[in-house]
């Protein structure tokens, strides 16, 4: 991202004296949390393991963020703000499809098959974590199988009554059951079968 320079009077400048946190040490540490939280879960991570595979102090960690939880809580919604694109093919089937193709690709980033359920388990015991899951990850994915659902009702292919919230359990719900819980690979043809299958049962209402 290119910044240019501005004469907004909203704009701030940084206090004499504080320190600059220079982005490639902030990136270490994003790149060190990922990796702590494969291997070790959240629950057994630490600052000092961070800081260790960053290779930076803990100072370092603690001048960015205050614990290892809101560390964590900003990464996660970091990577889910990328979300899943509203598609725009013309068709319910083709919407659902390639819903699909990008979810299957992101279900096999490790945060998603390594992290995301580690973290499960801790928002069973932390109502600030499952706060943070909910509305990074389901708030933004529900707003695009609201988009499709929307769009297949206007071109008169689902009813009015049509539920954004079943078309999404139906479309992300075997395939994390089957990339993140069973951890299996997708047989030959097995998006398209599930597209179809979405597809049915949504117009069937």
């Amino acid at each position: 991202m290119l910044l240019a320079m501005t004469t907004d009077p909203r704009t701030r400048r940084a206090p004499a004296g504080a320190a600059v946190l220079r982005e490639d040490v902030t990136e270490a540490i994003r790149a060190a949390v990922f990796e702590e939280l494969a291997t070790v879960g959240f629950a057994r991570m630490s600052i000092e393991g961070i800081a260790r595979r960053a290779g930076v102090g803990k100072t370092a960690v603690y001048r960015r963020w205050k614990s290892k939880l809101s560390l964590v809580l900003d990464l996660v919604s970091a990577f889910a703000a990328q979300g899943l694109p509203a598609p725009a093919t013309g068709s319910l089937y083709g919407d659902v499809r390639a819903l699909l193709e990008v979810a299957s690709h992101a279900l096999r980033h490790p945060v998603a098959s390594q992290v995301i359920p580690d973290l499960l388990v801790e928002a069973a015991r932390n109502p600030g974590i499952a706060d943070t899951i909910r509305s990074a990850l389901f708030d933004s994915q529900q707003g695009v199988a609201a988009l499709v659902v929307r769009d297949a009702v206007a071109r008169g292919e689902l009813p009015e009554t049509a539920d954004a919230d079943r078309a999404l359990d139906l479309i992300l719900g075997p395939l994390y059951w089957r990339l993140v819980v069973v951890r299996g690979d997708l047989p030959k043809g097995y998006l398209d079968d599930l597209a179809a299958s979405v597809v049915a049962a949504l117009t069937r209402g």
